[in-house]
């Protein structure tokens, strides 16, 4: 029979081995957590809304300011041939952003928030400067004074849309765990620019619908996920910023443009895939 040491020495190397299994186990269970070097995309859609504004049109026969401007957002009605059609996906207010982790809580990402703005008609507001219709010789002049946005004098969105491309940075944290089921949050900031697409109709000259770099944007946001195997989520993300827009085309001349600023805020629903 084998000496009471020699015994103990293999229970020894065996417990040795044993811990050395069970150590490298728990590695890989912490693995399937980390997300640094993980990718993510998010898609879904958006409601917003925004504060009013004051929007300066400008062309070589007529330069007037309109003073806070309301606007509302456009959200499509819901149908599911609409929303989850490939061929229709771009036509709600939707959201798309894919972003890398640079570490287990921070990640950057770059994404589009498609939001629809759409100038309110038929509101008062006040005006100052001129305005000269093109079936018309008379240029007019105003001095802050109040005028009615009817449709002949001017149509004014950007529906196809507000778009605004951006970048941001996020710090997330899981905030509970249960079994295969968790819940995470996200805060963090971007900026990027503004794409839209205006559709304009200025004076009784054509209408204008095309895309256009016309200025930037600022953001702050907070959100929170619920997670599936840590991998698949749902998420709601509120946003907040402000976008100024100093070159919007408004006509086919370039000559013409118009310029505004304003506040917005964003509430977004989204499905998400990290990998």
């Amino acid at each position: 029979m084998p000496s009471i040491t020699i015994v103990r020495r293999i229970a020894v190397f065996l417990l040795a081995i044993l811990l050395s299994h069970y150590s490298h186990s728990q590695e890989l269970v912490l693995d399937l957590k980390s997300k640094k070097g993980d990718f993510y995309i998010d898609y879904g859609w958006n409601v917003s809304a925004y504060t009013s504004s004051d929007i300066r049109f400008q062309g070589i026969d007529y330069d007037f300011i309109l003073k806070d401007v309301t606007a509302t957002d456009r959200p499509s009605k819901y149908r599911a041939n609409l929303y989850f059609n490939p061929k229709t996906f771009s036509v709600p207010q939707y959201n798309f952003r894919i972003g890398y982790f640079i570490t287990d809580h921070l990640s950057v990402s770059i994404g589009v928030d498609h939001m629809k703005y759409v100038m309110t008609n038929g509101q008062s507001v006040q005006i100052t400067g001129s305005t000269h219709f093109l079936d018309s010789p008379i240029v007019n002049q105003y001095d802050n004074e109040a005028i009615v946005l009817s449709e002949e004098f001017l149509q004014f969105e950007h529906t196809d849309g507000l778009n605004y491309i951006s970048t941001d940075i996020r710090y997330s944290t899981e905030l509970l765990e249960w079994k295969f089921i968790s819940l995470h949050s996200d805060i963090g900031v971007g900026t990027g620019f503004l794409l839209p697409k205006t559709n304009a109709k200025i004076l009784g000259r054509e209408r204008h619908d095309d895309f256009n770099i016309a200025g930037y944007g600022l953001n702050s946001l907070i959100a929170f996920d619920i997670r599936f195997f840590q991998k698949f989520y749902i998420k709601s993300e509120v946003k907040g910023g402000f976008i100024h827009m100093p070159n919007i085309r408004t006509t086919s001349d370039s000559i013409d443009k118009a310029s505004q600023a304003f506040g917005f805020a964003e509430w977004t629903f989204m499905f998400g895939v990290q990998f």
